[in-house]
């Protein structure tokens, strides 16, 4: 079996302080979103802390810590893109890949998973290492918002499921999607690390493990109108923090994957005036934000349902448009 049917969670993400003031409270979230006319990256200023290389703020040491030891069991899979080179040059040196093809698909990718799944694992690593961008649509266990339609669309609730819009694949299976995302937008050869069976399943799934449950179970959130994006490669520990917790909000997302290696490293150093991950951008609240400590906290602050409850009365007063603004489900 290759795709996650059921993960028991050992432990349940522990809540730590949130700093509500410090962001706009949910019910203007709501008011705000009928606002927002689309997704697409911010050239603004950051808001919040300005990015710092490498730190760690003192309240998540032991996250930091678990996180990392999640990257060792894959030996750092989906840190480089493929064909991935470096050379020195007059600025100190440059990183490129000699082999990623110059077309990129025209959609996004859509991948329903949920963060801790080994199997989705597989599946998000083969799209930083081939360098593309997919939206992802969360399904915790509990969650209700895309997993119900993962068995409308292909039958059974199993994960990872990818449907990819500018071919018309949709299937299960995380091997038989590897392959196909290596044979469609690669050079044909899956990796050694992602293609040694049983190997690659065991060491999977002890990067799971090593995450205590962390990225399995829902949390009660408050619904965005439109999605986030957020820059992230799939073997940082400071990324894999991040989407944790919107895997447990189920908030959907467009992730930017962005290896060593990665172009589009290029292009968030062009919007943003430097290059760091995780970086977050909600066009709902117009927020655009480094350090990851302080983007969960953001999330925590205006999705969770436990910020406040008059945007469930938003919410429910301004139910989610149909047509092209809705997510391609």
């Amino acid at each position: 079996m290759r795709s996650c049917l059921f993960l028991t969670p050992i432990n349940l993400f522990p809540g730590g302080n949130v700093h509500v003031s410090k962001y706009m409270r949910c019910g203007f979230v709501q008011r705000m979103c009928t606002q927002s006319s689309g997704s697409t990256s911010s050239t603004k200023p950051p808001k919040g802390p300005m990015p710092r290389k490498f730190y760690i703020r003192s309240d998540k040491y032991g996250e930091m810590i678990l996180s990392s030891l999640a990257s060792l069991p894959r030996l750092g899979t989906g840190a480089f893109v493929l064909g991935y080179h470096f050379e020195r040059d007059s600025e100190g040196f440059r990183e490129y890949s000699d082999q990623l093809p110059t077309s990129r698909p025209a959609k996004p990718l859509e991948v329903y998973e949920f963060e801790t799944c080994p199997f989705c694992r597989k599946v998000r690593e083969a799209l930083s290492i081939l360098d593309l961008d997919a939206k992802i649509y969360p399904c915790p266990k509990g969650g209700q918002r895309f997993r119900t339609k993962v068995k409308q669309l292909g039958g059974k609730l199993m994960f990872p499921y990818l449907v990819d819009p500018n071919t018309g694949f949709a299937g299960y299976e995380s091997d038989d999607i590897v392959k196909y995302l290596f044979q469609t937008y690669g050079n044909g050869r899956i990796p050694f690390a992602l293609s040694s069976g049983v190997v690659t399943n065991i060491t999977s799934s002890l990067s799971s493990a090593m995450r205590l449950g962390r990225g399995v179970m829902k949390r009660p959130s408050v619904e965005p109108f439109h999605d986030l994006e957020l820059w992230s490669y799939e073997a940082s520990p400071f990324c894999r923090l991040v989407r944790e917790v919107l895997c447990e909000l189920e908030l959907p997302y467009l992730l930017h994957n962005v290896a060593r290696g990665s172009p589009k490293r290029q292009e968030l150093q062009r919007i943003t005036g430097t290059f760091q991950v995780p970086y977050l951008v909600d066009p709902n609240t117009d927020t655009n934000m480094f350090e990851s400590a302080e983007i969960i906290d953001y999330l925590l602050s205006t999705y969770s349902a436990k910020a406040g409850v008059d945007a469930k009365l938003d919410v429910s007063r301004k139910p989610r448009p149909t047509g092209k603004e809705t997510e391609p489900l």
